[in-house]
């Protein structure tokens, strides 16, 4: 059993419980923000429906891509406008945020506003982005990079350890297997478990074509739904969605994004799945 890591919800009191005996809980939202209107609708959407199947939820979006495929790339609206729209959606939903920062000079301005904050993939072996981030007490959820073998992951949770700061995630988003794919272990969200901490299986990212079409990166969103049952029956504490009003239309990754109204089945199916997983024997 992993430790309990808890969420909380600015001055609104609500909180998320992770890890430990707890239930799974969802992370979901759009890839980035694209404008205030699509961010605030998609939150709301997620708020309800997470409300009428009681699964605890966290709201995610980003104010800043830097690690896109192209220079013309849409990175999103950049961090003071991005953190203005998510207090907005905090204020508005009484949901955590989470978002992902870059560089250690974003951390001071983006924890003002984050719940969670989240370490990109690329970065999640950057020690003075990490040691910054947990100073802040917040929780930290780490993106095992796609470079990385699932052990790993053990230096970086020392690294966040060594700030007193045990409020982490480890989330497992796929691995390299050759040119502009990746594939998803299971193995590596075991592996992970037992280092003591909860771990969140981002089902989107995982079938990601990474600059499969040159100038921006594809996808294979009609796997999603596999493995994010199969990732459930290994046991997560998190499942991380990237979710979109029409991801055909999405400024970025709607390739392998979700539609809004296509996810009530599936996390019913997965909350099945993890209630007979975590059923006591």
């Amino acid at each position: 059993m992993t430790r309990e890591v808890i969420v909380d919800c600015g001055s609104s009191g609500k909180q998320v419980k992770i890890g430990g005996d707890n239930p799974l809980i969802l992370i979901a939202g759009p890839c980035v923000i694209e404008n205030e209107e699509i961010t605030l609708k998609s939150a709301e959407f997620l708020r309800k429906l997470t409300e009428e199947l009681k699964l605890p939820f966290v709201f995610k979006s980003s104010y800043d891509k830097a690690n896109r495929s192209s220079l013309n790339s849409y990175r999103g609206p950049g961090l003071e406008k991005g953190l203005r729209i998510l207090k907005k959606v905090k204020e508005k939903t009484l949901v955590p945020i989470l978002a992902d920062i870059h560089s250690p000079e974003e951390v001071k301005l983006a924890s003002e506003v984050l719940d969670v904050i989240q370490i990109p993939a690329f970065l999640c072996r950057q020690t003075d982005l990490l040691i910054r981030a947990a100073e802040t007490g917040k929780v930290i959820n780490i993106k095992k990079g796609q470079f990385m073998a699932p052990n790993d992951m053990d230096n970086v949770v020392k690294k966040v350890a060594s700030t007193g700061n045990h409020r982490l995630l480890l989330c497992e988003r796929g691995v390299s297997f050759g040119y502009n794919n990746l594939i998803a272990d299971m193995r590596s969200l075991v592996i992970m478990r037992d280092f003591g901490y909860p771990v969140v299986f981002d089902a989107t990212h995982s079938l990601q074509l990474p600059g499969g079409e040159g100038t921006y990166s594809g996808g294979q969103r009609e796997f999603v739904p596999h493995l994010a049952r199969a990732a459930a029956g290994v046991g997560i504490d998190g499942l991380f969605l990237e979710v979109h009003p029409d991801p055909d239309q999405a400024l970025c990754d709607g390739a392998n994004m979700l539609k809004l109204d296509s996810l009530a089945g599936l996390l019913k199916e997965v909350k099945k799945i993890d209630e007979i997983v975590k059923k006591p024997r």
